[in-house]
């Protein structure tokens, strides 16, 4: 699951290897991920780029179970892998996100 830590202004998400920070004083997003040992780069855009918080599913290639992710899709055209968790978790997850950048 998820852990979020959330003030009025402020957001941050994590989950494995991702974390995604919100700031509402300063209208930005972070997204900070690692691949294996080394961290990306950082990528900064603001809050306004963010035009969708979604849940999506998929089959596991090899057991073909449900997997469900909690993604963010910007403006830009990216979309970004940010939990993998169970069903209702993502659901909460999703809610949580959209609420507080202020998807309806």
């Amino acid at each position: 699951m998820a852990h979020i830590e959330s003030t009025p202004s402020r957001l941050v998400l994590k989950d494995g290897s991702t974390t995604v920070t919100l700031d509402k004083s300063s209208n930005s997003a972070t997204l900070q991920q690692k691949i294996l040992l080394w961290k990306k780069k950082p990528v900064e855009f603001p809050l306004d780029d963010i035009d969708d918080i979604a849940v999506k599913s998929e089959m596991d290639g090899l057991s073909g179970a449900p997997i469900f992710h909690s993604v963010m899709h910007r403006r830009s055209g990216q979309t970004t892998v940010l939990t993998t968790e169970e069903p209702d978790a993502a659901e909460a997850t999703v809610r949580q996100l959209r609420e507080f950048v202020g998807l309806h």
